[in-house]
């Protein structure tokens, strides 16, 4: 083996070992605040006061749990949550990819100023958009209701606009040859479009729920209530229900019973990205494609 070959072999090791490193450097230090507060929740408060680098395995306790399932509606947060994310969900998983399979494969007059309609809402930021879909709800009647909390955004402009690009690269012949063999448009969507865009629309699927999961300008302006409260309502006024439910809670109790609600918030989007990251990842390449 010649000198060149093994020098090229060795930097090709350093470079591998060096991008290790740096990704691992990486996940540390944006795995070590959230590891801490999942491990300082169940810590006494007064020890995540006075030492929270600290850690002592026999001074672990639920308490921090047991009372802030007791002081703050976290139950109602994730029932609404859950309904909203069900519901929103399956609206912008089944309506984005028709509305990008039409925009994707059909021709039609504007057909293009349609598109870039779509795209032109990407580049407004959602405060502006609060005033008028506020007032509209209030016209509808449905401030403080699940229809509030669902319609609006449920038709997402980057879920379309990223189900187009996936749905433009299915060859045209494919689907003239299951016209041909009598296939309607809808049979053309449901048996060869979605089979085939299957690992994007589950990259869109884990995004639309993060999306989802974590919104909260829309739904605290939306929904006021406590009723109707999403759990990341719930979680930004902890500290209100906390401090108003018990009367001397302090700091320390205050910032326990913080980290232990967060723990529990955080659960849901670690098992739903750890059951489809592989279909995540599939679906962030395919819908990186050129359309």
């Amino acid at each position: 083996m010649t000198a060149p070959t093994l020098d090229k072999r060795n930097r090709a090791t350093l470079t591998s070992i060096g991008s290790h490193t740096f990704l691992g450097l990486v996940l540390v230090l944006s795995l070590a605040p959230v590891l801490w507060a999942v491990v300082s929740a169940f810590k006494p408060p007064t020890e995540i006061v006075s030492h929270p680098l600290g850690l002592d395995p026999g001074s672990l306790t639920l308490e921090n749990f047991r009372r802030m399932f007791a002081d703050v509606p976290l139950a109602r947060g994730f029932l609404n949550t859950a309904v909203v994310l069900v519901s929103k969900g399956t609206l912008t998983l089944v309506l984005a990819p028709l509305a990008a399979f039409a925009f994707a494969k059909y021709r039609f007059p504007g057909r293009g100023l349609l598109f870039g309609a779509v795209l032109v809402t990407l580049m407004l930021p959602t405060i502006v958009l609060i005033i008028p879909l506020l007032l509209q709800m209030k016209e509808l009647g449905w401030v403080n209701t699940y229809q509030a909390l669902i319609l609006p955004g449920a038709v997402d402009a980057f879920a379309i606009f990223w189900m187009r690009q996936v749905i433009a690269e299915i060859p045209d012949e494919l689907l003239d040859a299951a016209r041909i063999d009598g296939c309607g448009e809808l049979g053309l969507f449901t048996r060869i479009v979605m089979p085939l865009i299957r690992p994007a629309l589950a990259g869109l699927g884990v995004l639309t729920v993060m999306n989802i999961y974590n919104d909260f300008v829309w739904p605290v302006v939306a929904a006021n209530s406590e009723k109707m409260a999403t759990l990341q309502v719930v979680l930004s006024t902890l500290a209100q229900n906390i401090t108003g439910n018990r009367i001397g809670a302090d700091y320390a109790t205050v910032t326990g019973e913080l980290l232990a609600a967060a723990s529990i918030a955080l659960l849901p989007l670690v098992a739903v990205f750890m059951a489809f990251q592989k279909h995540f990842v599939n679906g962030i390449l395919a819908g990186s494609v050129k359309g």
